[in-house]
């Protein structure tokens, strides 16, 4: 079998950032999962003693605590710089920026539209920097925007750094439509986009797909829904025993493409075993 892997594909600048804090930090602890990657998140703390908070009422006083690439709400991040502990911030550039958007442009009297999860840590956290929390409106589709009563007449807007291009060029269409004045920020990051484009080119000229990383990774579940719209048969693993041998049945070609969060041993270990089907 022909195995082919994406061009563009697996850790991103700012994932690559976070494990190296956090490796120079041994007998740490994350705040909230530092990325969303299972297996590594273990090879952390196996190898280096890096633990997990989950709750702010779980951090102790003299600890080293280190913020998740992904972010946390802005109170939290005070609370935390307010006790007996360090705090190293291994939040993403790419998500600080989005951060830093939507606090200025609400204190110039901007309404703020997210396009994100709803319940995604970075959304929480780039909201959590409106001036007024009451006109920071997260949507994920076009249609939501009918239904959003805007408290002034210029709205801002920005994406989730992992999001398709596609989509939010439609929100950004439906704002405009609606609306006086719209500012409109590109958020989504670079590395994610070639991720993207290397995923489509990838998925419409083999017979099976398979995309590695964390089965809670919004980067990893967007490249899965892109080749899967061109590859039927594509799969989303975390790593190589979710493979199945049945997939591989009269399958000659076989396109390889990681999210993120996804280690390279992780990436090798997959390589390995397809290999052998």
């Amino acid at each position: 079998m022909k195995v082919e892997l994406a061009t563009s594909y697996g850790f991103c600048f700012g994932v690559k950032r976070a494990i190296e804090i956090a490796e120079k930090h041994k007998n740490s602890a994350t705040m909230g999962p530092l990325i969303h990657n299972q297996n590594e998140i273990d090879r952390l703390e196996n190898d280096y003693n890096v633990g997990l908070y989950k709750s702010l009422e779980d951090v102790k006083d003299n600890q080293t605590v280190i913020i998740r690439t992904h972010g946390i709400p802005k109170n939290d991040l005070k609370f935390l710089r307010a006790k007996d502990t360090k705090v190293i911030n291994a939040t993403c550039p790419f998500v600080t920026t989005p951060q830093q958007i939507v606090k200025k442009m609400s204190k110039e009297g901007y309404s703020i539209l997210i396009f994100g999860d709803n319940d995604h840590p970075e959304v929480k956290g780039v909201q959590s920097y409106g001036e007024d929390q009451d006109d920071v409106h997260i949507v994920i589709n076009p249609n939501e925007i009918d239904s959003i009563k805007f408290k002034h007449d210029k709205v801002a807007t920005i994406a989730q750094t992992t999001k398709k291009k596609e989509k939010y060029l439609e929100i950004v269409n439906a704002l405009i439509l609606k609306n006086k004045e719209v500012r409109v920020f590109n958020t989504i990051c670079d590395a994610t986009l070639e991720n993207q484009d290397a995923a489509k080119a990838l998925s419409q000229k083999v017979d099976l797909m398979i995309v590695i990383g964390g089965k809670n990774s919004s980067n990893t579940k967007q490249l899965h829904s892109i080749c899967i719209e061109n590859c039927k048969d594509s799969y989303l693993i975390e790593n190589e025993k979710d493979l199945k041998p049945q997939w591989f049945k009269n399958k000659s070609h076989c396109g390889l493409t990681a999210g993120a969060s996804t280690p390279d041993w992780v990436i090798q270990a997959v390589l390995k075993y397809i290999e052998k089907v």
